[in-house]
């Protein structure tokens, strides 16, 4: 029976959040939360960008030490064969997507005669749509890329026989995947049910859901369409981002695309969501991601917002207090809320670029983790103190954990060769 997966996208697509980024050390925490949820893949990055390749290789070397697993890691590239080539030379990942517009308006708007939608026999010197598709997919395969995936950008924008004819092509070439990119958030989700189940009857081939929230309906549309590709007989792969980050108004919200699969009632019997997905990290992650990311979590976030379970009114309160099922659709707890808030008062040490080796030891002590000599201790905060000029924040426990377990990963995450 067909299943739904999640694909992270934050390391790619969340980064790409105007104004805002991540240090790499800050996604590689990312890469480590999503793993621990049971998220079955990350999207972590862009492998033909220079600075990203030790951040790149480093999580992979992680991936290979059984640290990051059973987490998938892949990277994006345009579908152009040198990408596929470099992606292949500068980095160790085993899995790619390859990306290029479908639609009439981005192939056109875009590219204007320099790549045309269709091979033509008045311009056969131009490239096409579908040719530079097939030609780095088959590159892809040929050069022993485990999984490849193929992404139609605005999908949603493009007309039906089109997209099925590109699908199918990436079929015969030996694509584990069509994404079906909503990349300006057109669809509504009966559009996108519609589509991509009449896609994945006519293709046969597994879809990705990649949505974005420009009108709202992000999420809506995600699971929608993940529905229709079940209904059609194949896998479905829903894109996420945590906390909703993304370009313009976002992309479809990891937690709340959780939820919708978990708890609605249109999503009861025949929907399977992929059984390692653990809901009880929500609350830390999304907590991390709005840290790292500078971003506070709206008041009224699903499941993670301040008032996700706060009652004011006479009858919700009163309701909420005999049974919680009365006004709350699912329990805090499930989510990993309500931990034990440690207020400290007075005196507090912390560990950043100009700590000394004292105070450096009395953080370590607090996190439980002892050095054997000041030798050890000295080589981990020299890296502390380039973590913090890294992420120009206070690093988390997480972080600071991190560097001491796996310090000469954690120097090749942050480091950048101009």
């Amino acid at each position: 029976m067909p299943k739904i997966f999640i694909i992270d996208v934050t390391n790619r697509d969340g980064v790409q959040t105007s104004r805002l980024g991540l240090a790499k050390l800050q996604k590689t925490m990312i890469n480590l939360y999503l793993d621990e949820m049971g998220i079955h893949q990350s999207e972590m990055g862009f492998p033909v960008t220079k600075h990203e390749t030790h951040y790149l290789n480093a999580n992979t070397e992680l991936a290979e030490m059984g640290v990051l697993k059973p987490i998938i890691l892949s990277g994006w590239c345009r579908a152009i064969t040198d990408d596929v080539k470099k992606t292949r030379e500068m980095t160790r990942l085993e899995h790619i997507n390859i990306s290029i517009s479908t639609s009439i308006q981005m192939t056109e708007g875009k590219f204007g005669d320099r790549i045309l939608r269709r091979p033509s026999e008045e311009k056969p010197d131009k490239p096409s749509v579908l040719s530079m598709m097939k030609e780095s997919l088959k590159l892809a395969k040929e050069l022993g890329f485990k999984t490849v995936g193929v992404n139609a950008e605005d999908a949603s924008r493009t007309d039906d026989d089109y997209l099925i004819e590109f699908a199918q092509v990436a079929k015969e070439h030996g694509a584990e995947r069509i994404r079906y990119c909503d990349t300006l958030g057109y669809d509504d989700p009966f559009t996108i049910y519609d589509r991509v189940r009449l896609l994945a009857e006519k293709v046969g081939l597994d879809i990705e859901l990649h949505t974005h929230n420009d009108l709202g309906m992000a999420v809506a549309c995600a699971v929608a369409g993940a529905k229709g590709a079940i209904d059609g007989g194949v896998n479905a792969y829903i894109n996420t981002c945590i906390n909703g980050m993304g370009e313009r108004a976002g992309n479809a919200d990891l937690i709340s695309v959780i939820l919708a699969l978990k708890k609605s009632s249109g999503f009861e019997g025949g929907y399977v969501l992929d059984e390692g997905v653990r809901l009880d990290c929500a609350w830390k992650i999304a907590k991390y991601a709005s840290y790292a990311f500078g971003v506070p979590i709206p008041i009224n976030q699903v499941a993670v917002g301040a008032n996700a379970f706060a009652h004011e009114s006479g009858i919700h309160a009163d309701g909420a207090l005999k049974d919680r099922r009365n006004y709350e659709l699912y329990d805090f707890e499930e989510l990993g809320r309500g931990e034990p808030e440690i207020i400290e008062t007075g005196r507090k040490i912390t560990a950043g670029e100009y700590s000394g080796i004292k105070g450096f030891r009395n953080v370590y002590e607090k996190l439980e983790i002892e050095f054997k000599d000041d030798e050890e201790a000295t080589k981990i905060l020299e890296l502390v103190r380039y973590a913090n000029v890294h992420t120009q924040k206070p690093l988390t426990d997480g972080e600071l954990k991190f560097i001491a377990t796996y310090p000469e990963i954690a120097r090749k995450v942050m480091t950048v060769t101009p």
